[in-house]
């Protein structure tokens, strides 16, 4: 098994790195592999709704996003990592998942989800609020932790001196661990997948 953990800061080794390699020590001793997607300091364009994806089955800016896509069978799980910028997520990681979720939207159902945000003082759960409704509205479990999933700091060694933050990584992890094992027992046992409806759209203006 193996969870994808995307920085969605431009700092390598920042705070958000800092509690996302919290998380991937405590999978790594449930034998769960991960890896760290650091998204950079290059601009990651928006989605503008050109429809190409619907057509190609691939987006048409051909970047970080088309080859996140291309590997997303070969995850389990997903965490997306943030810092907070005015009481939300990263442009930079919204971007990219604005795009992920759109064209590579039936690659990531059924996969289990969670936000981690990092910020110096405040606006964390409104980001991590935010993160969320994209696995919301996707098909993907959220999984949970004893609090919000955020640390505080306003550099990493900061972070690693809030304790409770990093216990609230740890116990994240913990309950992936947990979400992925039962998952993979219920397909050994037979369990079936969901199945969908065709997806209906209502307009409101006519």
């Amino acid at each position: 098994m193996k969870v994808l953990l995307v920085n969605g800061s431009p700092h390598e080794k920042g705070c958000t790195y800092t509690a996302l390699c919290e998380v991937e020590k405590a999978l790594k001793k449930h034998g769960i592999d991960s890896e760290i997607l650091q998204l950079g300091t290059k601009p990651i364009a928006d989605c503008v709704a050109c429809g190409t994806c619907s057509k190609t089955g691939k987006c048409a800016f051909d970047d970080l996003v088309n080859e996140t896509v291309s590997k997303m069978d070969s995850f389990d799980g997903v965490i997306f990592g943030s810092p907070v910028y005015y009481a939300g997520p990263s442009g930079r990681l919204t971007s990219f998942m604005d795009r992920l979720f759109y064209c590579g939207a039936k690659k990531m159902q059924g996969k289990p989800a969670a936000a981690v945000v990092s910020c110096r003082r405040g606006g964390a759960s409104a980001a991590f609020e935010r993160i969320n409704k994209y696995f919301l509205m996707s098909n993907m479990p959220v999984v949970p932790s004893q609090y919000w999933n955020q640390v505080h700091g306003a550099c990493a060694d900061d972070v690693l001196k809030d304790e409770e933050g990093l216990q609230t990584m740890r116990t994240l992890a913990e309950n992936m661990a947990y979400m992925l094992k039962c998952i993979k027992a219920g397909e050994a046992a037979g369990v079936q997948k969901p199945e969908y409806e065709a997806k209906i759209r209502t307009n409101f203006i006519r």
